[in-house]
This record gives C-alpha cells, sequence and structure tokens, in this order.
C-alpha cells in the first residue's frame, strides 16, 4: 500500500457551485464544525471574490454541511499566538466581503453558529435558519471580546439584546434570533431550503445595477438634515428611472413581459 503523500494539499473546505445564477458557497469542514481555520478563512474568501466577479453570479448563498453554519475561530490554531499573528486579524475581510458585495448574499442557516460565525450570518443580507439552530457570542467566557463580528452584528440587533447576549455569552434559539433582528426567518428544517428558494428568486427579479444601488443606499451614512437627504436620495432616484436598466423595467412593465436581466431557473 502506498502511504499517504505528507506534503498534500488538504482536501477543499469551501465550495462554490454557479448554477441558474445563484453562487452557493458551501462551508465543509464539519468535523471541526465549519470553524474559521486559516484553511478555511483563505478558501472562503476567494469563493466570495470569485462569486462576486462572476458575471453570471446574481445571488451568492452561503450554506455549510454537518451540523454546524460555524462555530467561529479555530481556538486551536489561536492558542500562544502573538497579537499580530492571530487569525482573526483576517476575519475583518471576509465580513467586510460579505457585507459590501454588490451582490445580495442569502446565509443559508442549517444549524448552531457561534462568535465568528454569528459575524457571518449578521453580515449577509438576507439569513434564514432552522428553528432548533443555536447563537451565542462566547468571547467574553473565553477572556476575549467580540469585536470584530460588533461591526455587522451590532447593525442587526436590538440595543438591549445586543447589551445581554454579548455580556452574558448565552445561548439563544432562532426564533429569539429573529425576534431581536439577527436573521430574517426562523423555520423548521424541512422547510430550510424552500425559504432560502424563495428569497433567492424574489432577488433575482431584481435588476443587478440597481441591487447593488440599493445595497449601497442601505449601508450610506444619511445626512442630518432632512432637506440634504431628500435632495442626495432624489438625484440618485432620477439617475435610475433615467438609467438603461430603470427604463428597460418600465417597458417590460408595459409590455407585460420579464425584463431582459431576468435568469430563467
Amino acid at each position: 500500500m502506498t502511504p499517504p503523500d505528507a506534503d498534500a494539499a488538504p482536501s477543499e473546505l469551501v465550495h462554490l457551485d454557479v448554477t441558474a445564477g445563484v453562487a452557493t458557497i458551501t462551508l465543509d469542514s464539519p468535523g471541526n464544525r465549519n470553524a474559521l481555520s486559516a484553511q478555511l478563512r483563505r478558501e472562503l474568501l476567494d469563493r466570495l471574490e470569485r462569486a462576486i466577479a462572476d458575471e453570471t453570479a446574481r445571488v451568492i448563498v452561503l450554506s455549510h454541511t454537518g451540523s454546524v453554519f460555524c462555530s467561529g475561530m479555530d481556538l486551536k490554531e489561536t492558542r500562544g499566538a502573538g497579537a499580530d499573528q492571530q487569525g482573526i486579524n483576517e476575519v475583518p475581510a471576509i465580513l467586510e466581503t460579505v457585507w459590501s458585495s454588490p451582490k445580495p448574499v442569502v446565509a443559508r442557516v442549517g444549524g448552531a453558529a457561534r462568535a465568528g460565525g454569528v459575524g457571518l450570518v449578521a453580515a449577509a443580507d438576507i439569513a434564514v435558519a432552522v428553528d432548533r439552530a443555536t447563537f451565542a457570542f462566547t468571547e467574553v467566557r473565553l477572556g476575549l471580546v467580540p469585536a470584530v463580528i460588533s461591526v455587522t452584528v451590532l447593525p442587526r440587533l436590538l440595543p438591549r439584546a445586543a447589551h445581554e447576549l454579548f455580556l452574558t455569552a448565552e445561548v439563544f434559539d432562532a426564533p429569539r434570533a429573529a425576534a431581536i433582528g439577527l436573521i430574517n426567518a426562523s423555520v423548521p428544517a424541512d422547510e430550510l431550503d424552500a425559504a432560502v428558494d424563495r428569497y433567492v428568486a424574489a432577488l433575482k427579479l431584481g435588476a443587478p445595477a440597481a441591487l447593488s444601488g440599493t445595497k449601497e443606499m442601505l449601508r450610506a451614512e444619511r445626512p442630518s438634515s432632512m432637506r440634504e437627504d431628500f435632495a442626495q436620495m432624489q438625484e440618485l432616484s432620477a439617475s435610475y428611472f433615467a438609467g438603461p436598466d430603470g427604463q428597460e423595467g418600465m417597458r417590460a412593465f408595459a409590455e407585460k413581459r420579464s425584463p431582459s436581466w431576468v435568469v430563467p431557473d
């Protein structure tokens, strides 16, 4: 028997599949609870960048194998490392890429999420979880601060819930996650794929440039003056009304047909 090659590259931990306008990125390290190991972080960022660059991909779905969506940082790799060598230093790029993706990102959460995994869920535009999924910000019980993930999590959570859950590190379920704004929907396990498909189908009906522009508008800091806010939004709105997608959309509506950007299933 030929011994395994000790220098062989480990198996791929993050897969990318683009079909019918949907780029599905799957975390596939179930034996490690889909923890954010160095390899998984590297591959996840690469797959995200490839999905964003793929002109045939209209929506990105972030999924996983196994019973855990993502357990956060791989603590086995972080023990004994100095502050400048911690893998957490790579996480901002991943979260920012998900958050600022010009294409909508849907998180399909079929299991537990902890710490950095919750940061990924929060960074997505839409998140659907099975009702048995659990969440927790476990950092303080490990002597850590949920600092990096707070950038994506805090804009989603009700302030009282953020204080409670960040400080207590208590586990909470998917219905509570929906109630405090972390996810959009909590569904039975046998309805998860149908719920994700419903969101994806709706997103695919939007014009790519309009979806990107809407995401940018949602992320932007609004002026303190209502008059200035209206002026900026009026200019933005007019540019899309006069733009090629806006004109095509209005023609399609009048002609009772699908706009040219709609991708067939």
